[in-house]
């Protein structure tokens, strides 16, 4: 049941009041985006959509391609974008909380920041980073998500997005990926926590 932008969670025990969330999880690849959206989902029991498994339905299809490419700019990262928004708002509207992960700009801070807002819901702004160059090269390197008809960027392709990435202001945390999973996943739990008070 929604009430006023907060969803009411029945247990055993009583019923309780929490806020309505968007969790955003943004950052390069490679620097564990995807593993914090999954520990966000865990701790609100909410679905995640990511920006990549939504972009690989639409890799059979040469002919979207084809049109995804000659948008000016490329339109890949703004369709894949306004897709999983339009689902997020289905979920918001359901009463449900929703995490998104993907490479968020700017423009697609500011496009969650919005959704969130027209849907009475409070947003949750994660940023994940790697410091060493190194490292943060063994990961893209050797990781293997497994995801139908898409591809793995190389490291060229996320070092030039490295040497291009605007740090993101506003954010309500930011992790860094040198620290341990444990340590960052705990202080995740923490800020979605503090939201069980509206």
């Amino acid at each position: 049941m929604k009430l006023a932008g907060f969803s009411i969670w029945a247990d055993m025990d009583d019923l309780a009041a929490v806020p309505l969330t968007l969790v955003l999880v943004t950052g390069l690849p490679g620097t564990g985006k995807s593993t914090m959206a999954e520990v966000a989902a865990e701790e609100l029991a909410a679905p995640v959509l990511g920006h990549d498994w939504a972009m690989s339905g639409l890799r059979p299809y040469p002919g979207i391609q084809t049109a995804l490419d000659e948008m000016d700019p490329p339109g890949h990262r703004a369709v894949g974008w306004s897709i999983i928004s339009a689902l997020a708002r289905e979920q918001l509207r359901r009463g449900s909380p929703v995490v998104l992960d993907g490479v968020a700009r700017k423009p697609e801070i500011k496009r969650c920041q919005e959704l969130a807002d027209e849907e009475h819901a409070r947003m949750v702004l994660v940023v994940t980073q790697c410091s060493d160059t190194d490292v943060h090269r063994s990961r893209v390197e050797g990781r293997k998500r497994l995801i139908p008809h898409w591809y793995e960027l190389d490291w060229d392709q996320v070092n030039r997005a490295r040497d291009g990435w605007e740090p993101v202001e506003g954010a309500d945390l930011v992790l860094e990926s040198m620290d341990p999973l444990e340590e960052n996943a705990a202080r995740l739990r923490a800020v979605l926590a503090s939201l069980d008070t509206p």
